[in-house]
């Protein structure tokens, strides 16, 4: 799948990006990864980093390029060099950062994803596969109203790719575990300070369980079933925020404090409406394109059963939960706290 390929990640120095990379080096061979991010200190501790874990020689095919996705003409002179393959990954992505820097967040995660396209049509690469949220499905904060446009973009430039070949699609999951930001590590903050209780935004708020190495293998198997158009959606357990509270500090005391602006009760990763439009793989889902232009019988495929109209793929209404237990036994393993 990425022999002799030249793999440009944007946003390389993050969770997901050293994640990918990780992988990319750990169990394929490949012909170059290019490490596209603006933050020149994060890319030497990237480049410490994997020095110490790959070895020199495994590292003479990893480049670091400084250049944000803001930057057309940047993006074009990392572009430039034969890229075959894109996994977009920058992105504003803290919802209170979004709204407080609206401008910024549209830069970044609307014109940014504009240029992405745009460099990967002019040098002719192969796929891009581009990340997406849970927040883009009936968004109700900037983050994610920036990144539903963000999917509709890399979805329609299927329809401008024309002799330059380029296939795009879209991955979409929700918060991962343990990421920054996200509700484990801010209770196990808490719990060390020597907090009395937990705070809990609604008793009946729920999450998708979803860890970073997950999150690379839908993107593996994205790059490897991608004809173009789709969004891919991976199947996962759910879990009540108050079980992660118990599983967490099942001595602790819990108050509920109410939601945060921006943020929903439950993770919608498939709408009722584009229930009409996807297909059951087993272990994910695709959405498929709903466009005059797209030939649905030419990438279709094998394989996928049409889900029930009025389908919601939701995380309040999941069919697999996880126990208290369960969460114990989860955390414990991914060293989450």
């Amino acid at each position: 799948m990425f022999k002799d390929k030249t793999i440009l990640i944007t946003g390389g120095t993050g969770s997901f990006g050293k994640e990918f990379s990780g992988e990319l080096l750990d169990k394929y061979d490949f012909g170059k990864i290019i490490i596209f991010s603006r933050d020149e200190f994060k890319q030497d501790n990237m480049r410490k980093d994997f020095t110490a874990r790959y070895g020199v020689e495994k590292m003479r095919k990893v480049r670091f390029f400084i250049g944000d996705v803001r930057d057309k003409e940047r993006l074009k002179r990392a572009f430039s060099g034969g890229v075959d393959i894109v996994i977009h990954a920058a992105a504003m992505k803290q919802v209170p950062a979004c709204e407080y820097n609206p401008t910024e967040a549209i830069r970044t995660n609307i014109i940014g994803a504009t240029n992405v396209i745009d460099a990967a049509l002019d040098t002719s690469v192969e796929k891009v596969v581009a990340l997406s949220t849970d927040k883009a499905v009936n968004p109700i904060n900037l983050y994610g109203g920036t990144k539903l446009v963000s999917d509709k973009l890399f979805i329609s430039a299927n329809a401008y790719s024309g002799k330059h070949g380029t296939i795009f699609s879209v991955v979409r999951y929700g918060n991962v575990s343990g990421s920054r930001g996200s509700v484990i590590p801010f209770f196990g903050d808490l719990i060390r300070s020597g907090a009395g209780e937990l705070p809990i935004t609604d008793a009946q708020m729920t999450r998708f369980w979803m860890t970073l190495d997950k999150a690379v293998k839908l993107v593996l198997m994205a790059v490897e079933k991608m004809t173009g158009g789709e969004t891919f959606v991976y199947k996962n357990p759910s879990y009540r925020v108050t079980d992660i509270a118990t599983a967490m500090a099942p001595g602790l005391g819990q108050k509920i404090v109410g939601i945060r602006e921006g943020e929903k009760i439950h993770e919608v990763m498939i709408t009722k409406d584009d229930s009409r439009h996807t297909y059951d793989y087993g272990a994910y889902y695709i959405i498929y394109p709903n466009f005059e232009w797209y030939n649905f019988g030419k990438y279709f495929k094998p394989g996928g059963e049409k889900i029930p109209d009025g389908f919601e793929y939701n995380s309040g209404a999941n069919e697999e939960w996880l126990s208290v237990a369960q969460l114990e036994a989860l955390i414990a393993e991914y060293r989450l706290v």
